[in-house]
């Protein structure tokens, strides 16, 4: 795996409040090595694993992402879903950002078939031909299509299962890490101090809560994958 600079400054990450955890009483003694300190009830990351797991998380997309491998990104509770979004749209990458469906990847038949029906309506309204239905059954297909669009819209271009998947929030995305351990897909995960570090191939040690740390997590993330998506362009 490729070693590189990806500028991660411990001070951008105290203002952005990624060393803040849990309160000491709800947390995982597994993170324990993780843990630096106790203030006021509360658990602080050590910035300096934080920072190890990032810049390994990066160069693993980096070297992924040049050899033209395809991410998603998931995080679905209200403070994450904008951030995984931009983030993913930034860097070409599928992404669930409302609700993880079960068996999303683990019954990925099934998934195809709901995406292939979501293109055919997408083309349907495109091309004006609900406008021939009756207004009924016109009625009907929008709302599906509406609905189709909330839960599948981020990963409409996906054309089989992802090579990584980025995970926001262990605790909430727990189903989408363990289709993945099913799967043996790689996974890049955000801890707090009340999740396993054991689960995901890599876990980084974060504020899951905060959005400014989600964004400065994504956004290093992010900036790998383009960079190594670039040098895969320059050599195709």
């Amino acid at each position: 795996m490729t070693k590189r600079y990806w500028n991660i400054i411990l001070e951008e990450m105290m203002e952005a409040g990624v060393h803040f955890g849990h309160g000491t009483r709800k947390w995982n003694p597994k993170m324990s090595p993780y843990i630096s300190a106790k203030r006021k009830g509360i658990h602080i990351t050590n910035l300096i694993r934080t920072a190890r797991f990032l810049s390994e998380s990066c160069d693993l997309v980096f070297d992924a992402a040049s050899g033209g491998k395809q991410f998603l990104i998931v995080g679905t509770k209200k403070k994450a879903a904008d951030s995984v979004a931009r983030a993913a749209i930034r860097a070409r990458c599928h992404y669930v950002n409302k609700k993880w469906l079960g068996g999303m990847l683990t019954n990925w038949y099934t998934t195809k078939t709901r995406l292939q029906k979501f293109r055919d309506l997408r083309m349907q309204q495109k091309t004006g031909r609900f406008h021939s239905f009756p207004k009924k059954d016109a009625a009907l297909l929008k709302r599906q299509l509406a609905q189709l669009e909330t839960y599948l819209g981020g990963i409409k271009y996906m054309k089989g299962l992802p090579d990584i998947v980025i995970i926001v929030d262990q605790q909430e995305e727990y189903t989408a890490l363990r289709e993945c351990i099913t799967l043996e897909i790689p996974t890049i995960c955000l801890i707090d101090t009340n999740s396993d570090p054991d689960l995901a191939d890599i876990s980084i040690p974060a504020n899951d809560d905060a959005i400014a740390s989600i964004r400065l997590i994504l956004n290093k993330l992010v900036f790998a994958i383009c960079e190594g998506r670039s040098r895969y362009i320059r050599n195709s």
